[in-house]
């Protein structure tokens, strides 16, 4: 992955509408050559998905909790078993005093009371500790690491 590269994937996590006209000028290539970048970019699998930010709160989705999952077992194995569970939009498996930490996007408190109960129906979780979001100050893409060289990636002026 080259500068160009990590140039294109910046401007595709500001928008991922940007037509390949404007990619391309953006960083110096024809329309052509910036979709070809692109598509090698899903091929290898840097580039996983094309989706849209929505606001949860107008989806009514509203609360947002982060759990530590407790368990008597590990939980490496357990991805489907928490991935059944529509409030979750994240798990993962960690290292210290908890074994998963979920983020849960639900309605209501109470609908998060039921995510908790269904959490402990899953084989090995033994407790939870749910931490509510009062507000979220942001939320950012993951930035294209510098080159192996060292130094930011340049930013990109608009």
């Amino acid at each position: 992955m080259d500068d160009i590269d990590r140039r294109l994937i910046a401007l595709l996590q500001q928008d991922a509408t940007t037509a390949y006209a404007a990619l391309g000028k953006e960083v110096g290539l024809s329309a052509g050559a910036a979709h070809e970048r692109v598509r090698k970019l899903r091929e290898r699998g840097v580039i996983r998905r094309t989706t849209i930010d929505v606001d949860p709160a107008a989806l009514g989705r509203g609360v947002l909790a982060f759990v530590m999952v407790d368990s008597t077992a590990w939980m490496g194995d357990s991805a489907e078993a928490f991935a059944a569970i529509p409030e979750i939009q994240e798990a993962h498996v960690i290292a210290g005093s908890a074994a998963v930490l979920v983020k849960v996007r639900a309605a209501t408190t109470e609908e998060l009371q039921d995510v908790l109960r269904r959490l402990y129906a899953i084989e090995g979780v033994s407790g939870t500790q749910a931490t509510v979001s009062l507000e979220t100050f942001f939320e950012r893409p993951v930035p294209p690491a510098p080159p192996s060289g060292g130094g930011a990636v340049k930013p990109i002026k608009r």
